[in-house]
């Protein structure tokens, strides 16, 4: 009891904290775009519910601390973020309403909380680089499964593998998550076999596998077995590792769209989704499995958590900024399309379509956050362990 106890703790802890740092950035975001253009502003709330805690500034803006910690959200004097705001122009804060913004201005203050997002993960990264360097590793194949699709492809042991579609390796990531991620989807490999140098097509396969924080997922894999060898690794000076960290971001951002582009087309399973749970639940795994590694020291592993810490908050500031930019009514990219329709046609959507796509929009977004939500417990093995006591 004691030990389940405090993986709950330890569960809840790294979901609010992890989801707190990434919303409120997000709307900070928002925040500062709306006050440059001096929108009135009239809450900034951590969370949904009633408040915790609550205070007014001096100009007039309510900023909450909410009971339910999962997300948050800016509210501007006259702003339509749900059906019943359409219309509604509340009295109090100084400043503009929101509609008083012209529509590109709108559009900018929409795009800020994403945006803030991607520089968040940027700055995760150039630290990271500034403080880790990049990894590099010699990539040597030392076994190969029979009727694998490494197998099929022509790989052998003791070949070198130095590229994949077109990329140097620099580290044992460029090979993996390429793998991961596109399963049925053919992949250059460049290898380095004696003197010959030969690309070979592979072709992963999906199959449920263990990730390493003990879930079983569907991934590619290709039926080898590799050894890294480690090289001294790449170091950075500070503009060096800013345009890395952007270049990081930039390709973050690249296989979390072709991954829910797969999603969309069939080629990976939706299930591959996940909500704040599996956020939590994945830094809960990241956190046990750490603190569990009997021969490392306390600064080791607390070394360790802070990297996958500093990681994890990176991929998710970007998940976050980018299922916000989706063309879907009551997040950002919704909101775009409402101004940008206004920006073209010189006027804004009648109030009732308004309300009519927010509505739909709202219990649209509710279900896939129940279903996304439900898997992701399932996910946590909270039932199975329940069965088993």
């Amino acid at each position: 009891m004691d030990g389940a106890l405090a993986q709950v703790i330890v569960f809840i802890v790294s979901l609010v904290v992890m989801m707190g740092i990434v919303v409120v950035i997000h709307e900070l975001g928002h925040y500062y775009a709306g006050r440059w253009f001096g929108a009135a502003v009239e809450s900034f709330s951590v969370g949904f519910g009633g408040p915790i805690a609550e205070r007014k500034d001096k100009r007039g803006t309510r900023w909450r601390i909410n009971w339910i910690p999962l997300g948050g959200f800016v509210k501007f004097v006259g702003e339509a973020q749900g059906p019943r705001d359409v219309g509604v122009v509340e009295a109090g804060p100084q400043g503009k309403p929101y509609t008083d913004l012209g529509p590109l201005q709108r559009i900018v203050v929409s795009l800020a909380g994403p945006a803030a997002n991607f520089i968040l993960a940027a700055l995760i990264f150039t630290i990271m680089l500034l403080w880790l360097g990049t990894p590099q590793e010699s990539i040597r194949v030392v076994a190969v499964n029979e009727a694998s699709p490494a197998a099929v492809a022509g790989l052998q042991p003791n070949d070198m593998i130095v590229g994949m579609n077109g990329k140097a390796l620099e580290n044992r990531d460029d090979l993996l998550l390429p793998i991961k991620l596109n399963a049925g989807s053919a992949l250059s490999v460049d290898i380095s076999r004696g003197e010959d140098q030969l690309s070979l097509t592979l072709v992963p396969e999906r199959r449920m596998v263990d990730n390493g924080l003990g879930q079983m997922v569907p991934l590619g894999t290709v039926g080898m077995e590799f050894i890294s060898i480690p090289r001294e690794p790449k170091r950075y000076g500070p503009l060096g590792a800013l345009a890395g960290g952007a270049a990081e971001t930039g390709e973050t951002v690249s296989m979390t769209v072709n991954m829910l582009v797969r999603m969309v087309t069939g080629k990976e399973p939706l299930s591959n989704l996940s909500g704040p749970v599996g956020i939590g639940d994945v830094t809960r795994r990241v956190v046990t499995r750490t603190l569990e590694v009997e021969q490392a020291s306390a600064a080791d592993k607390a070394r360790a958590l802070v990297i996958m810490a500093l990681k994890i908050c990176a991929l998710v500031s970007v998940g976050i900024g980018l299922f916000n930019l989706l063309p879907f009514p009551i997040l950002d990219g919704g909101h775009v399309i409402f101004h940008t329709w206004e920006a073209v046609t010189g006027k804004a959507l009648p109030e009732k379509i308004q309300e009519g796509a927010l509505t739909v929009g709202f219990f649209v977004l509710i279900g896939l956050f129940v279903v996304v939500t439900w898997g992701d417990i399932l996910e946590t093995g909270v039932f199975t362990a329940a069965g088993s006591e």
